[in-house]
C-alpha cells in the first residue's frame, strides 16, 4: 500500500503476466488494477481488483486498517477487472454497504448474485465519511452504462483540504506500476502513448459521453485523479484532462498513417512510393504498418493521433485481404470523425480490393476522400507508380491546408 494524501491509500495490484487485456489488447508493460482505501471515521474502499489477486489485495487493505471493518465499498465500474473481488470482500466484511447506482446493482446481481447490503446513489448524492465527503457523478457510457465517478472532498478551509477524483476507467492507461504510484514519483514517458492506445481501443467509440462527463467536472479543481489503471495523476492533471478532451473531440495532430496488407511485396512497394511522395511534399509525421504484422491496437492508436490515413491491400479470393477487412471493421466500430482517407489496391487476376475499400468508406467510415484511388494489376509499372506518387502528394497538400 502507499499513502496518496492524508487518509487516502493505494491498495491496488499489478498484473505482469496477462498477455492480452480483455483477450484483445497486448500488454507489453503489464497493467495495474487500482483500488483505493479511505481510512476516515468510516472506512471506504473505492473499487476492487481482479479476483485472481484477492489474497494480495486483502494484505494491502489490512496493512492500512488492521482489524477495522470496512463500512462502504464504492463501485464506480462493474467490469470484472474492477468488480471481481466484490463477492469475497463481502464474505470478509459481511456488514459492508456496497454503494452504486441503479444500473450498478442490476449488473452486480447478474455477475455475482449479490442483491443485498446495497446503498443506491443518484447523480449529485453525497456520503459523509468523517473528515471527507464523497459526491457521486454519473458518467454513463464512459465506457459502460453504469459508470460513475466519485469526488472526495474536505470542508472548506481545512488545512489539509484537497479534492480527489476516483475516476474509474477514465484517465487510465495500460502499464504496470514499477514501484511508484503517483506521477511525480515516476518517469511517465512510457504511459503517454499507452494512454492513447487504451483510450482509442477501449473508450474511443464514446467521444460524446466523455465530453458530457468532462463538462460535469469542468468547474472542479482537482488535486488528484485516481484511475483504475495506471498512475495516480497529480503533477500532470492538466495534461491528462487535455488529452482526454482532445481525443474525445477526435482532434488530431498533423500526420499520416499508411497501413497495408501484402502477400508478395507488391502492395508494400506501392505503400513505400506513397510514403516517399508524402514526405517529399512536406509531411513529417508518417507511420507505416503492415496490418498482418502489427497488432491493430497500435494502428488504431495512431489513427486517433493523426488526421491522414491511407490504406492499401490486395484482392484475396475475390474479396478484400482479410486483415485489412478486419481493420476497417474495427475503425468503423470506433465511430471516428474528422479524418482524411486515401486508398490503393492490387490484384493478380480479379479486381476487388479498391472497390471494397470504397464501400467501407461510403457505408461506414465516412472519411473525407483525398486523391484518386490507385489500382495495381500484378505489380507496379510507370503509370501506377506515378499514380501512387500523386496520391501521396494529394494527401500532403490536404493535410497542409489544415
Amino acid at each position: 500500500m502507499q499513502n496518496i494524501t492524508d487518509n487516502i491509500y493505494y491498495v491496488g495490484v499489478n498484473d505482469r503476466n496477462k498477455s492480452l487485456f480483455e483477450g484483445l489488447w497486448p500488454l507489453p508493460y503489464g497493467v495495474s488494477y487500482n483500488s483505493y482505501l479511505i481510512a476516515d471515521e468510516k472506512v471506504c474502499l473505492i473499487d476492487t481488483v481482479e479476483v485472481d489477486f484477492f489474497t494480495q489485495y486483502m494484505e494491502h487493505i489490512q496493512e492500512v486498517i488492521g482489524d477495522r471493518p470496512v463500512d462502504y465499498l464504492v463501485v464506480n465500474h462493474m467490469e470484472p477487472d474492477h468488480s471481481g473481488s466484490i463477492a469475497l470482500i463481502k464474505k470478509y466484511y459481511p456488514q459492508i454497504q456496497i454503494v452504486g447506482n441503479k444500473k450498478t446493482f442490476q449488473m452486480m446481481e447478474g455477475f455475482y448474485g449479490i442483491a443485498d447490503g446495497t446503498l443506491e446513489v443518484k447523480n449529485g448524492d453525497t456520503l459523509h465519511l468523517g473528515s471527507r465527503t464523497l459526491s457521486f457523478v454519473l458518467t454513463p457510457m464512459v465506457h459502460w452504462p453504469e459508470t460513475m465517478v466519485t469526488l472526495a472532498t474536505t470542508p472548506d478551509g481545512s488545512p489539509s483540504g484537497n479534492t480527489v477524483l476516483f475516476s474509474g476507467d477514465a484517465f487510465g492507461c495500460f502499464g504496470a506500476l514499477n514501484g511508484g504510484i503517483i506521477d511525480e514519483q515516476i518517469n511517465c514517458d512510457s504511459f503517454w502513448l499507452e494512454m492513447v492506445r487504451y483510450y482509442s481501443n477501449i473508450v474511443g467509440k464514446y467521444g460524446t459521453p466523455v465530453q458530457n462527463a468532462l463538462k460535469k467536472l469542468a468547474d472542479v479543481k482537482l488535486d488528484y485523479i485516481c484511475a483504475t489503471h495506471g498512475p495516480v495523476w497529480h503533477q500532470y492533471i492538466d495534461r491528462v484532462v487535455a488529452e482526454y478532451d482532445r481525443m474525445s473531440k477526435y482532434e488530431t495532430e498533423p500526420g499520416l498513417v499508411i497501413c497495408y496488407g501484402t502477400m508478395y511485396g507488391n502492395t508494400e512497394r506501392a505503400a513505400e512510393v506513397i510514403a516517399r511522395a508524402a514526405s517529399e511534399a512536406g509531411v513529417k509525421n508518417i507511420v507505416m504498418y503492415n496490418v498482418s504484422k502489427t497488432h491493430h491496437s497500435y494502428i488504431i492508436r495512431d489513427v486517433f493521433r493523426y488526421k491522414g490515413l491511407i490504406v492499401g491491400a490486395p484482392t484475396y479470393n475475390t474479396a478484400l485481404y482479410h486483415e485489412m477487412d478486419v481493420l476497417l471493421s474495427e475503425l468503423a466500430g470506433k465511430d471516428i470523425k474528422n479524418h482524411l482517407l486515401g486508398w490503393f489496391g492490387s490484384y493478380g487476376w480479379a479486381s476487388k480490393a479498391v472497390c471494397e475499400i470504397q464501400r467501407w468508406n461510403d457505408e461506414h467510415l465516412h472519411f473525407e476522400e483525398v486523391g484518386h484511388p490507385v489500382e495495381i494489376k500484378q505489380s507496379l509499372n510507370a503509370e501506377t507508380t506515378a499514380q501512387c506518387e500523386a496520391l501521396g502528394r494529394a494527401m500532403a497538400e490536404r493535410l497542409q491546408k489544415d
